[in-house]
């Protein structure tokens, strides 16, 4: 997905339709992903969360979301980059639980996207997300956490369009033009 592809929609009253594209593996920790979604689901039953990605844990995720007695989840596999922005323009939340990243793209693509972010706070992810600004953080393994958080969006538009409108801005900085110069910036500064 690049910028030129993704695609900004404006949302003024949130649904309740979730999404996570990360891949099936440990340190992504989807299952946290899971077991928030069940909470919200308390809250609105008719919520839906769409599930992008594979990995060794796909089968243990898919038991735990059936054992938990889940409606409206939907796992998409594989998803190839050039059809992410059809994803992030079917959800109106991100959410990411992540015990261990450095600098999840995923995040960014969802803040040029219009879509506000529930993070877990691991690795680099607060490089990406400043708390309260522009997308809500909760700590490691936090389930339930993640679930409040995602509620709260849902319940304040206030708040959802702060998070939205500068998360959008922020992105700038990610252009490859921004990188670019900080990088050259960086290698003159070290050259002297």
């Amino acid at each position: 997905m690049t910028r030129k592809n993704s695609k900004f929609r404006q949302r003024k009253t949130l649904r309740p339709i979730f999404l996570s594209n990360r891949n099936f593996e440990w340190h992504y920790n989807v299952s946290c992903v899971i077991s928030a979604f069940a909470e919200i689901q308390k809250s609105f039953p008719e919520a839906r969360l769409i599930i992008a990605g594979f990995g060794s844990e796909e089968a243990k995720l898919k038991n735990l979301a059936e054992k938990l007695g889940l409606e409206n989840i939907d796992f998409v596999g594989k998803v190839p980059n050039e059809e992410m922005p059809k994803l992030y323009d079917e959800a109106d939340i991100y959410l990411n639980s992540s015990v261990v990243d450095n600098m999840p793209l995923s995040l960014i693509e969802a803040f040029a996207c219009g879509i506000p972010v529930v993070s877990s706070n691991a690795g680099g992810i607060s490089y990406i997300i400043e708390n309260g600004e522009t997308g809500l953080l909760v700590e490691k393994n936090d389930c339930r956490g993640l679930a409040n958080e995602a509620v709260k969006i849902l319940k304040n538009e206030d708040l959802a369009q702060k998070l939205i409108v500068q998360a959008h801005t922020s992105v700038e900085r990610y252009s490859t033009e921004n990188v670019t110069k900080s990088w050259r910036k960086l290698f003159l500064e070290m050259a002297q």
